[in-house]
């Protein structure tokens, strides 16, 4: 899919700064995740791991696009158009998916406390996130049924996933549609609803801190940007190509915007988790970026030291619980 002669710069400056940016901020929350799994396995902290893991597989196989966009061609050995393909694809919605079971999981949490404690383990937590990625690469799968269905035609050879034929379109279509449907407009609704109910709920209550509140907000408003930003173009161009019966032009541009969701994703598990927050200050602080006072240290240290023991705000925004 390499774009235009003139578009070429726009494209490798949007994946360049995704992955400059991308990957150590993913890393980062990444070690703070494992380290916080290693201590105590909650279903916030094992959603947000595969929500990291889908990030850092996505940027992974985003050098591939670099390549092809600086050659013009896909230069590369065949086998590896269909498999980048259907990891930028798979992990894309899978990030989107992992979001949405983010925000249930929150929303069960305020809205039924009592209840959903009984139920609250970690080993549903992994069941759903395996059912999460199942559900994702068997949608994508669909990236190897087209490149394989492809016209023996030399030109189609020396590029990936495009320039399809009539017959090609005839699938891709009604699939993408089915996509748009299922895998990002339903688990949209699904997050604004669990989320502004979420909001609703702490705004009401007198007894949450102010701070915790605030993390909260922020959390709801970066989840919904990178909806708004990174997916819905995207899956709006299936709609129209589908009404329109063709591949839409605008539909890279669209599919462009969704790279900035491995970028933006870890503001959000800076705003889900003190694991996370923890484990930035810390390295701004190895790095000589921010000097914090003695006072400051001494905190830091004793929360070094706690981190063999549960966090106690590091599940749920309401509660001092686990």
């Amino acid at each position: 899919m390499a774009p235009a002669p003139e578009e070429k710069n726009l494209y490798l400056a949007i994946y360049i700064i995704t992955l400059l940016t991308g990957f150590p901020a993913n890393l980062l929350a990444l070690h703070a995740l494992i380290r916080k799994l290693r201590v105590k396995a909650t279903p916030n902290a094992i959603l947000l791991f595969n929500l990291t893991v889908s990030d850092l597989s996505f940027l992974a196989f985003l050098p591939f696009k670099v390549a092809e966009i600086l050659q013009g061609q896909w230069a590369m050995p065949s086998f590896l158009c269909p498999l980048s393909g259907l990891f930028y694809f798979s992990t894309i919605y899978s990030s989107t998916l992992f979001l949405t079971a983010v925000s249930v999981e929150r929303y069960l949490g305020v809205a039924f406390p009592l209840k959903y404690k009984l139920y609250r383990k970690p080993s549903y937590a992994v069941a759903v996130s395996g059912f999460l990625w199942i559900c994702s690469f068997a949608h994508c799968s669909i990236v190897y049924i087209t490149e394989y269905h492809q016209a023996s035609n030399a030109s189609n050879r020396l590029i990936c996933y495009d320039n399809f034929t009539k017959e090609q379109m005839e699938v891709l279509l009604p699939f993408r549609l089915e996509l748009g449907l299922i895998l990002f407009c339903f688990p949209f609704l699904i997050t604004c609803f669990c989320y502004g109910s979420f909001i609703k709920i702490l705004i009401s209550s007198m007894h949450i801190h102010r701070e915790k509140k605030q993390r909260a907000i922020g959390l709801v408003l970066t989840t919904l940007s990178v909806f708004a930003v990174c997916f819905a173009p995207y899956n709006v161009s299936h709609l129209v190509g589908f009404v329109q019966k063709k591949n839409l032009k605008w539909r890279e541009k669209a599919l462009l915007l969704s790279t900035f969701n491995a970028s933006l994703d870890p503001i959000i598990f800076y705003f889900s988790s003190t694991a996370v927050q923890h484990s930035c200050k810390c390295c701004l602080m190895k790095v000589n970026i921010c000097h914090p006072n003695p006072s400051l240290q001494k905190i830091m240290d004793k929360q070094s030291m706690k981190m063999g023991q549960p966090q106690p705000s590091d599940s749920h925004i309401y509660s001092s619980k686990n």
